[in-house]
């Protein structure tokens, strides 16, 4: 084949390539190994307007919040808080004590909620975060051609969709868990005082035992 029917032939060459590439969902385009499927965090506020009466909650309005906290199945990684402008300091300690049954602590600041809060009343909220991974699995990349060497479309949907999927508290994935800077050095070093204190197990030398064979008959 002479170079000038070769320079003929090329231009609709590349283009029958580029069709057909195309038309099979084209090559990966990524070319790092950071994957473009990452984990959203979304966050939802959930109210309950309690009645207080004399700067408390009664008997009636504890057992409705403790049902509505039944009903939200409140557990690990939601955030309760209370929007009371009277700012009475019983009806906080009256959410705080139903909301330490869940292994969960009031937060200092309530998150700002639409509509406004009735006289003799307080709001509870209890802000809940959910993570998921968009768009995953992706299957969008049909073509086994690779000519740009790129990560496959549905590469770290599996990883980050399991790690969304398992995180106890989503919000971890934004910013890690604050310590609160308390260290108790007694507890910590109990196991390394108790393996470094032990005996060790061959000190008495090895155990005798007498061994005896009988014959069968």
């Amino acid at each position: 084949m002479s170079n000038r029917l070769i320079r003929a032939i090329a231009p609709a060459l590349t283009l029958a390539l580029g069709a057909t590439l195309s038309g099979c969902g084209g090559m990966p385009t990524n070319r790092s190994l950071e994957s473009v499927h990452q984990p959203v965090v979304t966050r939802n506020n959930y109210t309950l307007d309690v009645a207080t009466y004399g700067g408390t909650l009664s008997l009636p309005e504890q057992r409705r919040l403790s049902g509505w906290f039944d009903a939200l199945d409140l557990r690990y990684g939601d955030r309760v808080a209370v929007d009371d402008p009277s700012q009475s300091g019983s009806a906080r300690e009256a959410v705080a004590a139903l909301a330490a049954r869940y292994g969960l602590l009031v937060s200092d600041e309530a998150p700002v909620t639409a509509g406004q809060i009735a006289p003799g009343t307080a709001r509870v909220v209890v802000s809940r975060s959910s993570a998921s991974v968009p768009e995953c699995p992706d299957w969008s990349t049909k073509s086994d051609v690779n000519l740009t060497n790129g990560t496959y479309s549905n590469f770290g949907c599996a990883a980050n969709s399991n790690l969304a999927a398992m995180v106890a508290d989503p919000e971890h994935l934004l910013h890690g868990a604050k310590g609160t800077g308390e260290t108790i050095v007694m507890s910590s070093s109990k196991a390394i005082d108790s393996y470094r204190e032990a005996k060790p197990t061959g000190e008495k030398g090895l155990k005798e035992s007498a061994t005896s064979s009988q014959g069968s008959n």
